[in-house]
């Protein structure tokens, strides 16, 4: 099995969901294939990684770093990891992007958002709660407060 193709391959497969989430309209049709087409089909193939690989690792496991350090000795394990990455991260960024249009936060202030999700995951859902907290009146510009 060539890992360094799959791992290009799923690269290119989350990219494509996040162009898709960050470039085209969010309907309903498009979020659907992010979240059900695209996520399902690096979660399985993160399954499939971890369950023909996982155990297989000598002295591997979550119980210290040094255990988690020798899984991702192994190729096909740091594989599954970030396969896992890219498919919890693409998760995440359509839940942001779904609950932003909810919100009224504009496209353009989602764009850096879901950028730095898919760049660095827990970063971009902090930048998100953070906006979500600012007091902005979107859907009730003209309410006097």
């Amino acid at each position: 099995m060539d890992f360094d193709a799959l791992f290009g391959l799923a690269g290119t497969v989350a990219m494509t969901g996040w162009a898709a989430l960050i470039l085209l309209p969010r309907h309903r049709l498009v979020v659907a294939a992010v979240r059900d087409g695209i996520v399902s089909l690096l979660a399985v193939a993160y399954a499939a990684l971890v369950f023909v690989f996982f155990f297989r690792v000598e002295g591997g496991g979550f119980g210290s770093l040094a255990e988690v350090r020798t899984l991702f000795l192994s190729d096909p394990v740091l594989l599954a990891g970030w396969i896992h990455y890219l498919a919890f991260d693409l998760f995440v960024g359509v839940w942001i992007a779904t609950r932003a249009d909810t919100l009224g936060i504009g496209r353009l202030v989602q764009a850096p958002i879901l950028l730095a999700t898919f760049l660095f995951g827990p970063l971009g859902l902090l930048l998100f709660q953070g906006c979500r907290a600012v007091p902005v009146s979107r859907s009730r510009a003209g309410d006097p407060a």
